[in-house]
């Protein structure tokens, strides 16, 4: 059970945004050294129902995922499955055409590699296709040279660390997340990179605001795919999308995405060099997708969400389209989770709730 004060403030503070509207059903989890401190739900699971939300209920999340699979990444290397700087087609040899032969893993994690978005011939319905889709990302031509610039990998960042995954241990990534992750910390059915069809009833249902997608910079058509950067209720509702190994997107409760931060932090998942590679800077420049300022570590976007300028606490945790987060913070001992499933085009939940905790851990 999480301890009172900011528990009680959170709360409240979701019960606001439920009983106005501004959400459906959203989940809040923090843990600070260790301790779950919040533990916050309110709304419904399924808006056409009126199923209540638990806080051990898992939403399927846009990119909030890329937190379970950067991790995993990091888990790999721990084990000696695979090295950061080693190239990829040491394990993928197909994967070196066009140029793509010095990609390394640390290309991978720091979204340097060249392939911001799927190929043309792979639309959502194809997504569960797990050979088709490693192999168009094998064939395809980079937008640069690996490791020369930056650019957000929507969906191919999943696809090519599972793909390593899956050659350095025969497994699918799900399977090894169960084993690592989830079944270690207890999480078995709060926390999914592909959902068993037994337990899709307990899966939140996703309702949608609508917005417009931004094209990329300086050009009529954006490097992405509408659907690479549009998160639609639609396909997160889909039970093939669901059951699915697509590791860059996941399903998940807050809880369990905290739960998972933390154990990150307290050194129960990862040694501190690994906490040290997910937490310390990487690459830093301009997001070729997007335009804007990228600070990168190894995984994972650099910073927090809302943070004052120029703080620097290597927070360290990815958004999800849609509006959900989750973040860990060493230097403060904080793991964060925000998840809902009411998709809108911005962060304001989140940063309202960031505000409230920030006010209560100073």
């Amino acid at each position: 059970m999480a301890t009172t004060e900011p528990a009680e403030l959170i709360q409240r503070h979701l019960d606001m945004l439920v009983d106005t509207g501004a959400e459906t059903g959203v989940q809040v989890a923090v843990y600070r050294d260790g301790a779950l401190i919040v533990d916050a739900v309110a709304g419904t699971a399924d808006p056409a129902t009126g199923r209540p939300l638990t806080s051990r209920t898992p939403i399927f999340g846009f990119s909030i995922g890329k937190n379970v699979t950067a991790i995993l990444a990091h888990l790999l290397v721990a084990r000696g499955h695979l090295d950061y700087d080693s190239p990829v087609t040491d394990l993928w040899p197909e994967f070196g055409a066009h140029g793509k032969g010095t990609v390394t893993l640390r290309h991978v994690l720091t979204h340097t590699t060249g392939l911001p978005a799927m190929p043309r011939d792979i639309t959502p319905r194809r997504l569960p296709d797990w050979s088709r889709v490693c192999d168009a990302l094998a064939a395809a031509e980079p937008l640069w040279r690996p490791g020369t610039a930056m650019g957000y990998h929507s969906y191919t960042f999943g696809y090519l660390v599972g793909e390593l995954a899956r050659r350095a241990t025969g497994r699918p990534v799900h399977e090894l997340l169960r084993e690592w992750v989830t079944a270690p910390l207890g999480l078995e059915e709060q926390l999914f990179l592909a959902v068993p069809r037994a337990s899709l009833a307990g899966v939140a249902r996703l309702d949608q605001a609508t917005w417009e997608t931004p094209a990329g910079p300086g050009g009529t058509e954006a490097i992405h795919a509408p659907w690479e950067t549009r998160p639609s209720a639609g396909l997160g509702n889909t039970a093939d999308i669901l059951c699915a190994d697509i590791p860059s997107v996941g399903t998940a409760g807050a809880h369990a995405l905290a739960a998972m931060f933390d154990s990150v932090l307290r050194g129960e998942l990862v040694d501190p060099a690994r906490l040290s590679a997910m937490s310390a800077l990487a690459y830093e420049g301009t997001d070729q997708v997007f335009g804007t300022p990228a600070r990168m570590t190894l995984g994972f976007p650099s910073g927090r969400i809302g943070a004052p300028a120029g703080a620097d606490s290597g927070a360290f945790g990815w958004p999800g389209g849609g509006g959900s987060y989750a973040y860990a913070d060493p230097a403060r001992g904080v793991a964060f989770a925000l998840t809902k499933n009411r998709l809108t085009p911005d962060f304001d939940t989140v940063l309202s709730v960031t505000a409230l905790l920030a006010d209560q851990l100073a």
